[in-house]
């Protein structure tokens, strides 16, 4: 599930984690600058719906897309794991210039993509320079860690997330959506306590993380990306813990970043970006 190697003379696609509820009518910044970053008027966008059980979300989105300006919006219904091995449609998916993944159930996309030749031809996708984005439970599914599912409003507990497999575009990172609306602040914890090696991301609703080539984030949208940094934990009884335990965790560092602010994945600097006034 690591992502793929970059060819020397490459770089990789922007990774795009969206926390669900994205404006799509009146100021829909983020997918605008997506499509930008895609080619704009050029860009060829394909659209997998799988996560959703709404027959129509495919559809929407292809709309959006087009209404936006990209040139062309593909929908593929990769319904079944043998759908994600059918020659055609990967053709057809290698040709396109970003690739979005819509809400639902992240559990669906493991389960239904994940170890095809699709999640295969993702990852070298996106090590070619493709970009890759996803929503709610499109975004969850990004990173090779995903929360599988866990409850809303509790403090940290053993038991309190459930981790599996994802895309595997990066490993620095466990994403978390619709944040602050859910209040999901303990279930990320959780996560970290599970995994301290990774940088949770918790995304608000129509707020993305623009994670670039050189692994720096940066905010987009209208809410909040709180950053929850365990790589000077001091303590954890994740160890002890058992099921309905609360966790004790010491040495987290959290940042919340708002539009503007960057977060370095590598030196795990944050920065207010525009933001910052400095002091005379």
């Amino acid at each position: 599930m690591s992502p793929a190697k970059v060819a020397d003379g490459q770089s990789r696609g922007w990774i795009i984690p969206i926390g669900g509820g994205e404006q799509k009518e009146q100021s829909p910044m983020i997918l605008e600058r997506f499509v930008a970053l895609c080619g704009g008027r050029d860009a060829r966008v394909a659209v997998i719906p799988t996560a959703s059980k709404l027959g129509d979300t495919g559809a929407r989105y292809q709309a959006l897309f087009r209404e936006i300006g990209a040139a062309e919006a593909i929908v593929f219904d990769f319904d079944t794991r043998r759908d994600a091995y059918e020659k055609g449609r990967l053709d057809e998916l290698a040709e396109c210039d970003g690739v979005f993944v819509t809400g639902g159930n992240q559990l669906r996309l493991s389960t239904v993509i994940g170890g095809t030749n699709v999640a295969r031809l993702l990852r070298e996708m996106n090590a070619r320079g493709v970009h890759v984005c996803g929503t709610s439970a499109g975004a969850s599914f990004l990173s090779e860690h995903m929360i599988a599912f866990g409850e809303d409003n509790v403090t940290p507990h053993a038991g309190s997330v459930t981790l599996a497999p994802g895309l595997g575009l990066t490993n620095r990172v466990v994403i978390d959506q619709h944040f602050t609306q859910r209040n999901r602040l303990g279930r990320l914890i959780t996560a970290l306590a599970f995994n301290p090696f990774l940088i949770g991301l918790g995304l608000d609703e129509d707020t993305a993380a623009f994670i670039g080539p050189d692994l720096t984030v940066e905010v987009e949208g209208s809410g909040t990306l709180t950053v929850v940094d365990a790589e000077n934990l001091k303590f954890s009884s994740m160890d002890q813990a058992k099921a309905d335990d609360p966790v004790s965790v010491l040495g987290l560092t959290m940042h919340v970043l708002i539009r503007g602010a960057t977060f370095n994945l590598h030196t795990r600097k944050a920065s207010a970006g525009s933001l910052a006034v400095t002091k005379t």
